[in-house]
This record gives structure tokens, sequence and C-alpha cells, in this order.
């Protein structure tokens, strides 16, 4: 019996130091082993967004927020913030100071003054379209306004004002090359720019307005009654270009020719503008 359980208690022994070796044998394994990598992701680089300032005649407001969501969805780094209103004004705004990065006018004059200044380097600028001066009458017409001799008729006309609003310059112009202006010019209500006008004319505040044919196209509260032939006005020609001073020039570069691309010139023809070549 004491044999017995003399060997019982060996083989428990010699169970527990091959047990012991096995456990030692795996911990050294485990430590020998090289740690694997853990495999590190770095995200993507986020583009910068750019803001693009771009200072356009009132008339073209509706075109460029159409070629906005175009360009936009095409180069989504890129943010387009329109400043519209009359040429001269917005003129102004550039020579002090105001960070714009185009500049779009109704009025070669005005830009001009700006290529002369050097504010807008020559050869980054260029006369893209063309436009119509017409006469807009409430749809009713009370006055039963006709052509631009009935002028006369009418108790208030609204027109941009000459010295900031080309529009307004345009039709003085006419009005006095067809002879009308002396008598006419006590009815005038001066307005800030175009879109002005066509407003005063929808709501009946005057019985007639001297707009863009592109500005009457867009509305269906007034009715075209007179074109302005080409001969009694200055050509209304819309230069387009870049401003000297941008902190954008690549993006504002970019912006620009597409404003010339056939793309483009397709959404400005279909709200009636021309090419000015």
């Amino acid at each position: 019996m004491k044999k017995i359980t003399t060997t019982i208690a060996s083989l428990a022994l010699l169970t527990g130091v091959l047990a012991g070796c096995g456990n030692g044998e795996d911990t050294a394994k485990k430590e020998t082993e090289a740690p694997k990598e853990v495999e590190k992701t770095t995200p993507a680089e986020k583009v910068e967004a750019v803001e693009l300032t771009v200072s356009a005649a009132a008339s073209l407001q509706n075109a460029l927020e159409d070629l906005q969501k175009t360009y936009e969805a095409d180069n989504e780094n890129i943010k387009i913030v329109y400043n519209f209103g009359g040429s001269g004004a917005l003129k102004q705004q550039i020579e002090q100071g105001a960070p714009v990065d185009i500049f779009f006018s109704a009025a070669e004059d005005k830009f001009d003054e700006l290529v002369d200044a050097g504010s807008i380097d020559e050869a980054q600028g260029m006369d893209l379209l063309a436009n119509e001066l017409v006469v807009v009458v409430p749809k009713n017409n009370e006055k039963d306004i006709k052509s631009f001799e009935d002028l006369t008729k009418a108790d208030k006309i609204a027109l941009g004002t000459p010295e900031s609003v080309p529009a307004g310059k345009y039709g003085v112009e006419t009005l006095e090359n067809m002879n009308l202006w002396t008598e006419v010019e006590p009815k005038v209500v001066y307005a800030k720019d175009v879109r002005q006008v066509l407003t005063y004319t929808e709501t009946e505040n005057v019985d007639a307005g001297l707009v863009y044919n592109t500005d009457a196209l867009i509305s269906d509260k007034v009715a075209t009654i007179a074109t302005a032939a080409a001969d009694t006005h200055t050509p209304i020609i819309y230069p387009v270009g870049v401003i000297k001073d941008t902190k954008h020039t690549a993006e504002a570069e970019d912006f620009y020719k597409f404003l010339q691309s056939e793309e483009a010139m397709k959404v400005f023809e279909q709200y009636g503008f021309k090419g000015a070549k």
C-alpha cells in the first residue's frame, strides 16, 4: 500500500513539472513573437473652400444664378457670391477697395475706367454680351402707351439713375436722339438699377419703364411695347474681367473662362442676351 502511494505521488509530481515546462515554453514563445503593426489610416486631405465675389450688373442676375448652380456642382470647393447692382455703383465700390474677384459690367465705359486705373488687366477682360433697350408697361396699360413717342402720355416713367445705371444712360441718349427728353424728363422717377425700374412698372407705380430686353423677358406682369433702334444709343455691351488684386487668381480666372464657354453662352442666350462678337 505504501509503495502504491509513493508511485502515485511521483506521477503527480512529474505531471506538474511537465505542465510547468509547457506553460513556460508558451510564455517564452509569446514574449519572443514580434508585435503586429497597427495599420494607421490618414483621413483624406480636405480641399480648402474658396469664396469668389462677383460684382455684376443687376440685369445679369437670373442668368448668373443659373450658371452658379452648374459651376458649383462641378467645383465643390468653390462658392460664388454675387453682388448685384448698377454698374456705376459697383465700379465705385471696387475703386474704394471692396474685396471683389470679378467685375461683370453692363457698360463698357465703367469697365474701361477700371482698366485705365489698373484695377483690371486688359488681357484678363473681354466684351462678352450684348443687349437691347425696351419700353415696358404694366399689363393693363391704362395710358395706352404703344411707342416711345407715347411716353408723353405718361404721368410717371421709371428710369435708372443715368450716372450709375447704364440702362438709364442709354435711355436718356435714346430720348434725346428722338427729341423726347425735354418733354419726358419732368415725368421721370429714378431707380437704383433696372430691376427696380421693372418692379416699379410691375406694381403700376409708374405708367412705363425703360429696361433691357432681358429684364422684360423674365416678367409676366409687364408688356414690351417698343425697342430702341440701335443707332439711338451707345452700343449695349457687357464686359467681364478679373480684378488684379484678387486673392484667388487661379479660381477667378477659371470662373472667368467658364463664363465664356459654350455652355454658359447657351444659358445667357436663353435669357435673351446676345454674344458681343
